[in-house]
């Protein structure tokens, strides 16, 4: 059973830093690095957005306009581990994160649709208090 942890949310004043992980493990078909890496999230009441997106070599990248030049996705293949770091934290930033994976043969692929991932974690909470 491919398995996708999230760690690192918690409660954090505006203005604040948190750093996510999502740790992967048990792929059953190829490595950590055949797979594009994504966070996603989701508030109360509130649909499933896409937050970021990383290719599977690090290569190409992709912000939501919301938190674009506050947050900073990267992986490190050799640990299966993929990472989004958020600064400045707002109180809309709060939301349930979770990490995604997404099977690609394509050196560049990212994909901002929830559909077209494969595995997903159960997620993190953040909550940013003001």
């Amino acid at each position: 059973q491919v398995q996708l942890v999230e760690s690192g949310g918690g409660l954090v004043q505006a203005g604040g830093s948190l750093r996510l992980f999502c740790a992967v493990s048990r792929l059953t078909f190829g490595t950590f690095s055949n797979y594009a890496m994504g966070w996603f999230r989701q508030a109360p009441g509130k649909e499933r957005e896409f937050v970021a997106g990383i290719s599977r070599y690090s290569t190409v990248s992709d912000y939501a306009d919301s938190v674009k030049g506050r947050f900073t996705i990267s992986r490190d293949n050799a640990k299966n581990t993929a990472y989004l770091q958020m600064n400045s934290l707002k109180p809309e930033d709060t939301a349930v994160y979770s990490c995604a994976a997404l099977l690609t043969s394509s050196r560049s692929n990212l994909s901002r649709r929830p559909g077209e991932y494969n595995y997903w974690g159960q997620g993190t909470q953040v909550t940013v208090s003001s």
